[in-house]
């Protein structure tokens, strides 16, 4: 659906959009080199009946892309006559990293492990407290779209706070392979929308640099879900998937030498400990090292990429795991 309105703003004022409407804004964040404005594109869809804000924030790392057409697709398929409250979308957080084609912003820095910025800070330690300041902050509710980086790929993997009921709701709707169970800590965008009293969960959509269609149309599944949950817009909830495997925490393994790897699990394989994991070899093929896996666990994201210097990651290896439930069928009553 296009969007009925197009407006330069400054800051997000939901009250300031229409009711029974789907807008779109070009945020002014920053000026770039030659003090031309740098802007965010968002979607608000506003129902005519008050309600929560579910915010959905796409490439806050710059190459981490399946998110946009999940929110493309979840608004352009919305029925605004159903709706209850407001669905914004922030389109591309990091736009200065996705016109380079990199993960980062254009200082070099990662925007994920600096919040809460500063107000009077490098670039983009401002970057980010504008961010949360003039769009963050007004959620109620936040799912955080992300994927691997470059030269790694991911399952389909939510990270939550399970001690929190509404968090760990949220994942579990998503019908995810795997959730990890993670505190959110306030340097990520997730944990200072957290110290905020946020709701919020981040989705691993796969893989970098690319729009996967299977992962967008099950992550489009989960968000409906969430809308369907907070009674934002009428209809059933789905969960086709009988269990999800739970992580109480994850690391990942790193190599010791440097040449050629090869990494031998599959994603979401159920490893035992001693399990051979990798190899290294040198540039003319001969093996110098195998790596086992230190623990039993299951592959949550791994390396691809063949070229490794020493130190290099191996695999995202979940630990103390069990199979839980999407959601009950009592939950859904209550």
């Amino acid at each position: 659906m296009e969007g009925q309105h197009s407006y330069r703003i400054k800051e997000l004022n939901i009250e300031s959009f229409p009711k029974g409407q789907i807008s779109e804004a070009w945020l002014h964040i920053i000026n770039n080199g030659i003090g031309e404005p740098v802007r965010i594109p968002i979607i608000i869809a506003r129902g005519k009946e008050d309600g929560p804000v579910l915010g959905l924030n796409a490439a806050l790392h710059g190459n981490e892309l399946n998110g946009i057409p999940v929110i493309q697709k979840l608004i352009n398929d919305l029925n605004l006559d159903e709706l209850r409250g407001t669905i914004v979308g922030v389109l591309v957080a990091n736009v200065p990293g996705l016109l380079l084609e990199q993960r980062a912003f254009n200082d070099g820095v990662d925007l994920n492990r600096i919040s809460p910025g500063k107000r009077d800070g490098t670039q983009s330690e401002l970057y980010v407290y504008r961010l949360f300041e003039r769009i963050v902050k007004k959620f109620d509710y936040l799912i955080d779209l992300h994927t691997a980086s470059f030269g790694r790929v991911n399952t389909y993997y939510i990270r939550a706070d399970m001690s929190d009921e509404m968090s760990s709701r949220m994942a579990r709707l998503q019908n995810p392979e795997i959730i990890l169970n993670h505190t959110p800590i306030g340097i990520t965008l997730r944990g200072r929308a957290a110290i905020h009293g946020i709701k919020t969960i981040t989705i691993e959509l796969r893989d970098p640099h690319l729009f996967q269609r299977d992962v967008i149309n099950d992550s489009l599944v989960g968000v409906r879900n969430i809308l369907y949950d907070l009674k934002m817009l009428p209809g059933e909830i789905l969960c086709p998937a009988d269990e999800i495997t739970l992580c109480d925490s994850s690391y990942w393994l790193y190599t010791d030498e440097g040449g050629i790897l090869n990494v031998f699990p599959q994603l979401g394989q159920q490893l035992k400990k001693g399990d051979k994991i990798a190899a290294v070899k040198t540039i003319f093929g001969k093996t110098v090292k195998e790596y086992f896996c230190p623990e039993d666990g299951v592959v949550i994201g791994k390396s691809v990429n063949p070229i490794n210097q020493s130190g290099s990651r191996i695999l995202h290896l979940g630990i103390n795991t069990k199979k839980i439930p999407c959601i009950t069928v009592q939950e859904l009553v209550t």
